[in-house]
């Protein structure tokens, strides 16, 4: 096989987030010399009938730069075999970890307008072999359960009337996460006390809006 095609075969097998490579070329040792010097712009090393090339995606001898090269080794009737020696490749972003379900309660109360004073917030959970252990460590909020769903909905009072208090809320989703129970956490609606004059008495906002 041609050396350009020998190349073109190896980095179609390489990782998609490589940046380096090192690379043996194998040739008879009559055409040593005559192959270091068409691959001069690859800086060569040299050792016996063998030839080690350094290719980078970031700058230097990139690998468009060793496929014209190959090329004018093809074309001078050198003959050999490339192999590959080393890959380097880009270090990869470690997965960031879920959030919390109290850190996605504060979150959620951050958003809320301050003279907020009743919530109906729902817990989506991430998998239904936790939907019966969620509901008992979560049994102060009074969780009810949509049907066909692994979501638990419950209330949040923020001074008196009927839904558990925001400390306790916050109280039993920790005891979710101690136990590995993930999911996501929804502000459906929330009740807000505003000026009786201006609006006829408070306002439900669903979405940041009056409803």
């Amino acid at each position: 096989m041609r050396l350009v095609w020998q190349w073109i075969a190896l980095e179609r097998d390489l990782p998609k987030g490589w940046t380096d490579v090192r690379l043996v070329l194998r040739v008879s040792e009559r055409d040593a010399d005559r192959a270091a010097a068409l691959l001069g712009g690859a800086n060569p090393l040299r050792h016996g009938d063998s030839l080690r090339l350094f290719v980078s995606r970031s700058g230097g001898f990139g690998p468009e730069a060793l496929r014209r090269a190959l090329l004018r080794l093809d074309r001078q009737g050198i003959g050999g075999t490339l192999e590959l020696a080393g890959v380097k490749e880009e270090p990869t972003a470690a997965a960031a970890a879920p959030a919390t379900l109290a850190s996605q309660w504060e979150a959620a109360l951050a958003t809320l307008p301050a003279d907020w004073s009743d919530m109906h917030a729902e817990l989506v959970l991430r998998s239904s072999d936790h939907l019966e252990r969620a509901a008992l460590l979560a049994a102060p909020l009074n969780p009810t359960r949509p049907p066909g769903t692994i979501a638990l909905r419950f209330r949040v009072a923020r001074r008196f009337g009927y839904g558990v208090s925001a400390p306790m809320a916050r109280r039993c989703l920790e005891r979710l996460d101690e136990e590995g129970i993930g999911g996501e956490l929804r502000v459906l609606r929330v009740l807000c006390d505003t000026d009786a004059v201006a609006t006829q008495g408070p306002v439900w906002r669903v979405g940041g809006k009056a409803v």
